[in-house]
């Protein structure tokens, strides 16, 4: 419920603190004593559109706070949530609007900014206002499959429709998906088979770029090694005798004279012989090496040319020398997913039927509940009408089920319709019933919605314009039954039947404040009751001045 209101420097309020109190509360007062300003500063915190006239004249901000105090349950604080917004009172949301006078405004929930479209989502939730020519929700049309369904507790088919509808999609977009890609490879079939033909025969391998490279690179400087091995060999021979050889006769003759030397030849045979095995080794070394620097141009041309085409490739496809496996692999699977592609397409096809069939299950399984729904709200609806002395008119919830209408919330479409005359066919509510039907319809309407598709806060605007008598206290028993239901019902009303009712009454009036610059009218609102609430109905039933007879009638209205 709206626990209280606060007022600062809108309009002709200076300044206003407002405790409307719970069930049915009304608002009365003269004509012109500024009930539109009060409504007007409610939408304000709503998050109605701002404007800079709404602020008082001479002020340079105007503000508006709203409590609320709700069930922990309530759908709005899984709102907050998802907006970020934290609650520091359990069940406490306090919005607040702050409108400049230069035109700029503020919105902010629970002391948190946020944007006015976010503040109007959750005012959504906890407020409608209802206005004789106004009926919102209950006149839009495509609001009213949405009613119907709370009204008929169908939240868990509309959730179960809702996610056939999601997994249809998705098969659809998945075989979509599945078509475009098969059509582009296809159109591709001939060039891939082309490339992988080309690539198999080219039969490129990892790593192997910088082995032929390092291979180029040796057999290009062969003959400048071989030659140099070449001079090395020669300068082991003298006149064509290994040196080697040689020293070894050399030797050996000075190893026969080692013992006469008395040992003075031990070193000098010793040295040359490791300089002999040293020699041997180097020989062989060099023999080996010469092996491998073996200059072959054929070899060459043939490590050329491959190199040179595994580069070609890479440049013609745009990929590094080593990508051209893994390039290869590539085209190979698409080659493959083509040749797989009809299984899979036809695989998913089945899914899409399936999800399509399952889909129309549920929808038309959604249908069926609603109209069983809409044939029990236009039952309750009716049972509303002749207390409002409509008892000759009737309301329709009408249902035109039609696949072509397929979508996330069903396959319906949903509208209420009303018939004021017999034997007239049943229209558009706002454009078949007057003023005053109009008023009385909805009425009726949020009766029957009231326990589970209706805000907790409700907001009537002189509904009661235009009626009197037995229809004015019908209707006044109507805004009862909702506040009995839980709800928290604002009326701002004419007519003293309907005043009568509440269990809270505020009277709404001008005071002339004559002082200095501030010099003017200001709108306050006060609570009455006993004998200053007997007055004001007794007001609202005389012409001019309160009578007895008035004052009278008024007590019997109070049930006094």
């Amino acid at each position: 419920m709206l626990e209280a209101l606060f007022i600062r420097d809108i309009v002709l309020i200076e300044a206003l603190e407002l405790q409307p109190g719970a069930g049915l509360v009304v608002f009365t007062g003269e004509t012109g004593a500024g009930k539109s300003i009060l409504l007007d500063a409610l939408g304000l915190a709503l998050g109605a559109r701002g404007d800079a006239g709404l602020v008082r004249r001479g002020a340079e901000q105007g503000v508006v706070t709203a409590r609320y105090v709700l069930p922990a349950d309530h759908p709005v604080f899984a709102l907050l949530e998802e907006e970020g917004i934290g609650v520091d009172e359990p069940g406490e949301i306090i919005l607040k609007r702050v409108q400049k006078a230069s035109g700029a405004s503020r919105a902010m929930i629970n002391g948190e900014p946020v944007s006015v479209s976010t503040l109007r989502r959750v005012g959504e939730m906890l407020v409608e206002i209802h206005g004789q020519h106004d009926a919102r929700a209950l006149m839009d049309a495509g609001r009213h499959g949405t009613l119907l369904d709370a009204f008929g507790g169908l939240e868990a088919q509309v959730a179960a429709v809702r996610a056939a509808w999601q997994a249809w999609r998705a098969a659809a977009r998945a075989l979509e998906q599945e078509r475009e890609a098969l059509e582009t490879a296809q159109r591709e079939r001939d060039w891939l088979e082309h490339v992988v033909n080309e690539l198999e025969e080219l039969a490129p391998e990892p790593g192997e770029e910088e082995r032929l490279a390092e291979e180029r690179q040796r057999m290009m400087h062969a003959e400048r090694f071989s030659e140099a091995l070449s001079d090395m060999q020669a300068a082991l021979l003298v006149n064509g005798t290994p040196v080697a050889g040689r020293m070894n006769a050399a030797l050996k003759r000075l190893e026969r004279l080692r013992d006469a030397a008395g040992g003075l030849l031990d070193d000098v045979c010793d040295a040359f012989d490791r300089v002999l095995v040293e020699l041997a080794e180097a020989e062989a070394l060099l023999e080996e090496a010469g092996g491998r620097f073996v200059y072959d141009q054929k070899a060459l041309e043939e490590t050329e040319a491959r190199l040179f085409a595994l580069r070609a490739a890479a440049r013609k496809h745009k990929v590094m020398v080593d990508e051209l496996p893994a390039l290869l692999a590539s085209y190979r699977e698409k080659l493959d997913a083509l040749a797989e592609g009809e299984g899979r397409l036809a695989h998913l096809e089945k899914q899409v039927q399936e999800a399509r069939a399952h889909y129309f299950e549920q929808a038309r399984a959604l249908s069926q509940a609603r109209r069983a729904a809409a044939q029990k709200l236009d039952a309750r609806v009716a049972e509303e009408l002749a207390p409002l002395k409509l008892e000759k008119a009737r309301f329709v919830t009408a249902i035109d089920s039609d696949e072509a209408l397929a979508g996330p919330e069903g396959m319906d479409r949903v509208e209420f319709l009303v018939a004021t005359n017999p034997g007239a066919a049943p229209g558009p509510l706002g454009k078949i019933a007057s003023g005053g039907e109009l008023s009385r319809f909805m009425l009726a309407l949020k009766v029957a919605l009231a326990e589970r598709g209706s805000a907790p806060v409700l907001v009537f605007d002189e509904i009661d314009t235009g009626v009197g008598g037995a229809v004015a206290a019908a209707m006044g028993e109507r805004l009862k039954t909702l506040a009995r239901s839980g709800l928290q019902v604002l009326a701002v009303t004419h007519s003293p039947q309907v005043a009568a009712l509440a269990d809270h009454h505020h009277v709404i009036h001008k005071d002339l404040v004559a002082a200095g610059d501030e010099a003017g009218v200001r709108t306050q609102v006060r609570a009455v009751s006993g004998s200053a609430r007997l007055e004001e109905i007794a007001r609202m039933l005389s012409a001019h001045e309160i009578t007895e007879e008035a004052r009278a009638q008024a007590a019997r209205l109070l049930g006094g």
